[in-house]
């Protein structure tokens, strides 16, 4: 295993002492964790891989413990999304320590859209190696499964920082959010979010990080998670499609698949459609949604692209509104 290069930055207080100087303290309302030991945040960016000469954006960087570490790897240029203006003292110092290899957005991830944070001579094929891009961070609890689900819909139609290739990302969730991702066919874990991840990204849980290496201590220990985005999807059908046809199966866990995917269709077409979706996308009704393949949920979605055909207007069909109304909605159809 080589070595990464170390690029030194300029003698400078520690993080820790820099939240003391400007009395930062964690805000419980944006779930802030700071992660402090050295070691766990050396692990961290190992965990992205080779990042030197690349180009990163770190997303939440606070006081900039794990971006001290990223700018030592001899990284080209690094990017830092920020929401949290009382963080600004540090992040500049950092910066200008850099020697302008580092650049902070001040703004939510959740609205951003990081495709100009990267250079166009960085860019890969979809089909090719993976570009030298990586997308790392410690984030927040309250929005680390909202911005992965708008990440993975940015993986699917290659927008955003993926108009660049299959950009990588390491990224922290909490530890079942982490387990949930990975999960194999048939365990507790399984969900909605291991079919749309899983069918994406070949994704790893790489190591978990105590709660206590945190401060403040979360009350729960946290998941390290690599993703490499897929050439090919295992699915293959709109990320919307995907999604819904997931959230359905999964919206009775514990009962035969059928069940749920039943609500994909209003009461007066329900019993024959889901007959109709199980036979074409030859699926066993009686299996429970944990133990369904992504390729069998890939063959739902084609099956269920079908009868959209046939019924279009069952694209804008949610089973949460009144059935009774959709039934009068649909009646031209059938």
């Amino acid at each position: 295993m080589s070595i990464p290069l170390i690029s030194r930055l300029p003698p400078l207080p520690a993080v820790r002492d820099l939240l003391n100087l400007y009395r930062l303290q964690a805000v419980k309302q944006l779930s802030q964790n700071f992660l402090l030991d050295p070691k766990l945040t050396n692990k961290f960016v190992s965990a992205a891989g080779k990042i030197t000469d690349g180009y990163v954006c770190e997303v939440g960087p606070g006081a900039g413990s794990l971006t001290r570490v990223i700018l030592s790897r001899n990284v080209r240029q690094l990017v830092v999304v920020e929401k949290d203006k009382r963080f600004q003292p540090p992040l500049e110092m950092l910066a200008e320590a850099s020697e302008n290899r580092m650049s902070i957005i001040w703004g939510d991830v959740l609205s951003y859209n990081l495709q100009n944070s990267f250079p166009q001579d960085s860019n890969r094929d979809w089909n090719d190696v993976t570009p030298n891009i990586h997308i790392i961070g410690n984030l927040p609890f309250n929005i680390a499964t909202p911005l992965i689900i708008k990440w993975l819909c940015a993986i699917s139609e290659r927008s955003d920082a993926w108009a660049h290739g299959r950009v990588r990302l390491t990224l922290t969730f909490q530890k079942e959010v982490a387990e949930r991702m990975v999960a194999p066919i048939g365990t507790p874990e399984r969900c909605r979010l291991s079919v749309m991840v899983q069918h994406l990204c070949h994704v790893q849980h790489k190591f978990t990080i105590p709660g206590r290496a945190f401060v403040p201590k979360p009350n729960v220990d946290v998941g390290v998670v690599h993703f490499t985005p897929l050439i090919v999807p295992k699915i293959k059908a709109p990320f919307s499609l995907v999604e819904k046809v997931a959230r359905t199966t999964f919206s009775f866990r514990q009962k035969y698949c059928r069940r749920g995917l039943e609500m994909l269709f209003p009461t007066s077409m329900r019993a024959e459609q889901v007959e109709t979706l199980l036979r074409l996308a030859d699926v066993d009704g009686t299996l429970r949604p944990f133990e369904l393949s992504v390729e069998e949920f890939d063959r739902l979605c084609q099956a269920y692209s079908v009868i959209l055909e046939k019924f279009p207007s069952l694209a804008r069909y949610n089973s949460r509104s009144t059935d009774g109304i959709h039934d009068i909605f649909f009646a031209d159809e059938l």
